[in-house]
């Protein structure tokens, strides 16, 4: 089972591990904390180098605001203006029609809350990607979950909660804080998910690895994605 916060539009890594793993939940009642990827991720610019492409949110009411309570700020229209963001991969991304058609097809319904956005962009990749998975949404399940008295305790104690769960999968940068012990006491294996990148012709310059999941269909078919899906190692 994989655990994560609901990340808009994230990178590689995040669908490989949603492809491996038999149920993915997104984990919305910590603490909100702005300028992460809840509300943004990165793509190319022009000259090669990245930028931000970001959904704006209305300023949260305090600093303890939960993710699940963030609000998209729906007064601009801020989906032309991530489309408007993409339009110089059209002429080098040999995918750049199935992309935007997708991004259309999520942007044609409306989000009042960010969680609800990034669970339905996720399932449209999902779905587009060949994995027709549902996504779940931790404060809409109704689990009764022990408090957790340390940070790497709440995907623990969600796995308790439900029952059934002798797997917990992580990514690599939980390598840091998590507790081996604590998983593997409660008879759950916790294990570290680690990308190995593979490289594409992106927009003629050097490489950059990691970028939104959109950068990565401009450019590769959905058979070669499969393929990059498929290259990790677990830690």
């Amino acid at each position: 089972m994989g655990i994560m916060q609901p990340y808009f539009m994230p990178y590689l890594g995040y669908f490989s591990m949603i492809k491996h793993t038999d149920r993915y939940i997104l984990f919305d009642t910590v603490q909100f904390i702005r300028h992460g990827w809840i509300e943004r991720n990165r793509i190319l610019k022009q000259d090669g180098t990245w930028q931000y492409f970001q959904v704006p949110i209305i300023k949260p009411n305090g600093r303890d605001t939960k993710i699940k309570d963030i609000k998209v700020n729906n007064s601009s229209d801020w989906k032309s203006r991530i489309i408007g963001q993409l339009q110089h991969y059209k002429k080098k991304a040999p995918h750049y029609k199935e992309t935007i058609n997708l991004l259309n097809d999520v942007f044609s319904q409306d989000f009042d809350d960010i969680v609800s956005l990034n669970q339905v962009a996720l399932e449209k990749v999902c779905k587009y990607l060949g994995m027709n998975r549902k996504i779940e949404v931790f404060s809409k399940m109704g689990l009764d979950v022990e408090e957790a008295t340390a940070p790497d305790e709440w995907a623990l104690n969600i796995c308790k909660a439900l029952g059934d769960v002798d797997e917990y999968w992580n990514t690599d940068a939980g390598l840091s804080f998590f507790d081996r012990s604590k998983y593997k006491n409660a008879g759950v294996k916790i294990l570290f998910h680690k990308m190995e990148f593979t490289s594409y012709p992106q927009l003629g310059n050097e490489f950059e690895p990691g970028l939104s999941i959109i950068d990565v269909m401009m450019f590769n078919s959905v058979d070669e994605i499969g393929k990059m899906l498929d290259n990790y190692s677990l830690l």
